[in-house]
């Protein structure tokens, strides 16, 4: 029975360890220019795309700083509604919930670090930007802007 215990309490231990230590071998993510026109001109951000389930789920988990023209573009595939969370995310970050034709139909502006609240798309989104806490209201982003990117718009 000593074993058993013994054995269960280490491999609890080991997948505690593995969910809250950032993984040694941090995902690659690809980056591109993607440019939001705003009412007050173009907004240009350079951005790391994540497209695979490995790079959505590891996102900006762990980032101490992010510069302030920089942001990450989550592309889910299809139009759906989605979730995002700011577990294990070390900054505030804006999000914008946009389309599958590009259109921001959404945004949280001030995501909270380590909070694991759900933020919800409300809708059919098909791309998530994450962008610095403020920059939204820093370059007048608003709801219906559109936002351009190859990654946008790309069939896949």
């Amino acid at each position: 029975m000593f074993e058993y215990v013994l054995k269960f309490t280490s491999a609890l231990l080991a997948l505690f360890l593995f969910s809250v230590m950032p993984s040694s071998a941090q995902v690659k993510f690809p980056t591109e220019q993607l440019t939001i026109q705003t009412a007050s001109g173009p907004q240009v951000f350079t951005v790391e795309i994540a497209v695979d389930g490995a790079q959505r789920q590891q996102g900006l988990m762990f980032r101490e700083k992010m510069a302030a023209d920089a942001g990450m573009l989550f592309d889910f595939g299809s139009s759906r509604e989605v979730a995002m969370w700011m577990k294990n995310t070390l900054i505030p970050l804006d999000m914008l919930f946009i389309d599958d034709k590009g259109i921001v139909r959404k945004i949280h502006e001030g995501a909270k670090p380590h909070d694991e609240t759900p933020l919800s798309s409300g809708g059919p989104v098909k791309y998530v930007l994450e962008l610095n806490g403020g920059a939204v209201k820093a370059r007048n982003i608003a709801v219906g802007n559109k936002v351009l990117s190859p990654q946008i718009g790309k069939a896949r």
